[in-house]
């Protein structure tokens, strides 16, 4: 096993990182040694000046410096690690700038597209149907992570209490409330899914047509086919109905910690990006309403 795999396998038995944040890593420090082309002799692939050149190779690429300032952070925590295991004694990257960047506004679907999908378009009856209206109830009405709705048991449905226990990010649980609304969905689609697919002894909410626990890319084409119908954003993934959920409860005046605690978010400085997607919702408001704008 090398030291990477060893790394690897720490994101996730202690640290708890989800599959596809271990896989990013993953990718960013394999591309590093490929760069290195010495994936034998880690303490000198890890020399500052190996690392600016590799910075410099990715920026002639055209990668962007956001992209550029990920994979640097997945090779810094690759560094921390190997220092507390006692392979290495000082951190390369406290020699390398990582790029500067730039701030960038999530983008969301407006409030009244969403409206659109939801009351506008039949789904359909079947198994299949009644699932996909779930899944993007589901993300766009608790803001919830794809891989949080992937790992939502049945269990953690308070019907009484109407709320959710969704496990984030490290393991770390959080209540989500729900609606009446809500909870009716999933009633509706659990008793599909038992006269499709007959009593399961899976847990897992959303399954696929063959019973199975639902999966990343079953869930992202999910949400892309359907927000193809009513937006043309580039980008129509389950990240942007969480991003969605957030800006239109700051613009329906939600509080930003509430907000913090839904999203489970570890600090508030990550949900403060939301406030830049109100901003320009008053500023318009501003501009057509003032009579001096």
């Amino acid at each position: 096993m090398t030291r990477i795999d060893e790394f690897l396998k720490y994101l996730q038995a202690e640290k708890r990182y989800a599959a596809h944040t271990i896989k990013a890593y993953k990718n960013d420090l394999n591309q590093f040694h490929a760069f290195c082309q010495d994936s034998d002799n880690e303490g000198v692939d890890l020399h500052f000046r190996a690392i600016r050149s590799w910075v410099v190779k990715l920026m002639d690429n055209g990668y962007s410096s956001r992209t550029v300032h990920r994979k640097l952070t997945s090779l810094s925590s690759y560094c921390k690690y190997l220092i507390k295991e006692g392979h290495l004694e000082s951190n390369p990257m406290d020699k390398v700038l990582k790029p500067k960047l730039n701030l960038r506004v999530p983008a969301f679907v407006e409030e009244s597209k969403m409206e659109h999908l939801l009351n506008d378009f039949d789904f359909g009856e079947d198994f299949a149907g009644i699932r996909n209206r779930l899944v993007l109830d589901m993300l766009y009405q608790t803001g919830m992570r794809r891989s949080e709705l992937i790992g939502l048991r049945t269990g953690s449905i308070n019907r009484e209490e109407l709320s959710l226990k969704v496990k984030g990010k490290r393991d770390k649980e959080r209540i989500i409330p729900m609606n009446v609304e809500l909870m009716e969905a999933v009633d509706r689609y659990l008793a599909r899914r038992n006269k499709v697919l007959g009593p399961s002894s899976e847990d897992r909410l959303i399954l696929t047509q063959k019973g199975k626990p639902a999966y990343d890319k079953l869930i992202y084409r999910i949400v892309e086919k359907y927000l193809a119908l009513v937006t043309t954003l580039d980008k129509k993934s389950p990240h942007v109905l969480r991003h969605t959920f957030a800006t239109h409860m700051l613009n329906r005046g939600a509080d930003l910690n509430a907000i913090k605690e839904l999203l489970g978010h570890a600090s508030l400085s990550a949900t403060q990006i939301y406030t830049h997607n109100t901003y320009k919702k008053l500023k318009s408001i501003y501009n057509q309403a003032h009579p001096r704008a």
